[in-house]
């Protein structure tokens, strides 16, 4: 791990290098994608909790609170070495927010690719009392319109954070011999015990390890709906909202929403039972949306069987899973012209 230079009390950048090994990767030798937003988290949660703590005052640790979108542009394989990359661009009084970005490196050929982009938000959590959000050491901004840039974005995440939260509530029910390319069909969940090496200082879940889980439980249901190797092409904005206790039994569950010719949206949900000493009911922790592609055995794209929708409920979520996907597309478009122009 290398940094450098300081944009205040902290350090500026810090990088994180791993060796992609066999047990990263699916049967075709791509990395998970789980593998690699555990790496992007840990990578923001070092650079926040140093920053964090780069001022006297209580310790603390910093505890993840949102992903933005994050897009894999290039797989990355066995034997490759990625490396992440984090940066401090915005802090407001009681967050930070980090940029990451991924290169895969071939350390044979030295050929060198940007495989991943992603933003991340961090609170600091008082390591006396895991209830209190500390204060965050301001950054020093080369430029005013940074800051502003920064705020904007601060509060359109914390709005849609809300949003989100007040989404929520479905549960996913078992179906008897259901037909295939039907939600029902391909839906799945997980069952894990949260134990101490799944957790921070605190004793509280890594958001890593979350991410990592819901990852695997979407290419569970895209592998269930396709019956071909499937790979992560992005993830919507991740949002934590609430911690995870050490002994607590998550459920990790995932479900078709939508499917375009060439793409699977795949809704995935958190839900924690705390079952030692603790008298709560089970919450929701954390919800997202997975895009997923079928790949033939020479890594083409393969086009998608059509999601089969029952329900009303299933249509409604077609339909909106329909809208993020077409907004996602314009916005590429537009970037892409934009990009053409420059």
């Amino acid at each position: 791990m290398s940094e450098r230079g300081a944009a205040g009390p902290g350090p500026a950048a810090i990088q994180v290098s791993r060796i992609m090994r066999p047990d990263d990767a699916n049967v075709a030798g791509n990395v998970h994608g789980g593998t690699i937003l555990k790496m992007i988290e840990e990578a923001g949660a070092i650079i926040s909790t140093r920053h964090c703590n780069s001022q006297a005052g209580e310790p603390c640790v910093a505890a993840l609170a949102r992903v933005e979108r994050t897009d894999f542009l290039s797989p990355v394989c066995i034997g490759e070495v990625a490396n992440v990359s984090a940066e401090i661009t915005y802090t407001s009084r009681h967050s930070v927010e980090v940029q990451v970005n991924v290169m895969s490196e071939n350390i044979l050929t030295g050929a060198k690719k940007v495989t991943n982009k992603a933003t991340l938000w961090y609170v600091p959590l008082s390591l006396k009392n895991v209830n209190k959000v500390l204060e965050v050491p301001p950054i020093q901004y080369a430029r005013k319109e940074q800051e502003d840039e920064g705020k904007k974005r601060y509060e359109e995440q914390k709005l849609d954070r809300l949003e989100t939260k007040q989404r929520n509530g479905d549960v996913i029910f078992p179906v008897i011999n259901p037909e295939p390319h039907t939600v029902s069909y391909s839906q799945s969940s997980l069952i894990h015990l949260v134990g101490p090496s799944d957790c921070t200082l605190l004793g509280f879940v890594h958001g890593g390890v979350t991410m990592k889980l819901m990852d695997e439980v979407a290419g569970i249901v895209a592998a269930r709906h396709c019956k071909t190797n499937i790979v992560t092409a992005s993830v919507d904005a991740i949002n934590f909202h609430e911690k995870i206790k050490k002994g607590s039994v998550i459920t990790i569950s995932g479900r078709m929403t939508f499917t375009s010719n060439k793409s699977m949206e795949i809704e995935v949900f958190v839900d924690a039972d705390p079952f030692v000493d603790e008298p709560r009911e089970r919450y929701r922790a954390v919800s997202a949306f997975f895009t997923y592609v079928s790949l033939s055995k020479e890594g083409k794209p393969l086009p998608v069987p059509q999601l089969l929708t029952e329900t009303e409920d299933e249509k409604r979520r077609f339909e909106e899973g329909k809208g993020r996907y077409l907004q996602t597309k314009a916005k590429r478009q537009a970037q892409m012209q934009q990009a053409a122009q420059q």
